[in-house]
């Protein structure tokens, strides 16, 4: 999915998306104002071949934030640490 670069800008980590990270299994990503929740799980899904659960988003002064759920066979820490986040 060529478009799935277009949709997720960057990753986006502070202490609270790192929480989240070991806690809740979920990432979070600056993405494209325009996208739908469905369209970033897939891209999320095809760019880093995990499975996705759920898409919460909200908008901020910095953009629109996806955090992403992923599945319990997929670690969000082992994904951070592939992205060098961790």
């Amino acid at each position: 999915m060529e478009d799935a670069q277009k949709i997720l800008y960057r990753p986006y980590v502070t202490e609270r998306t790192f929480d989240q990270i070991e806690k809740e299994n979920k990432l979070c990503f600056i993405v494209d104002d325009k996208v739908t929740k469905t369209q970033i799980a897939s891209a999320v899904e095809a760019l880093y071949e995990v499975k996705v659960d759920a898409v919460n988003t909200a908008r901020t002064v910095k953009g629109k934030k996806a955090f992403v759920r992923l599945s319990p066979e997929s670690k969000a820490a082992e994904l951070a640490t592939k992205l060098g986040l961790v």
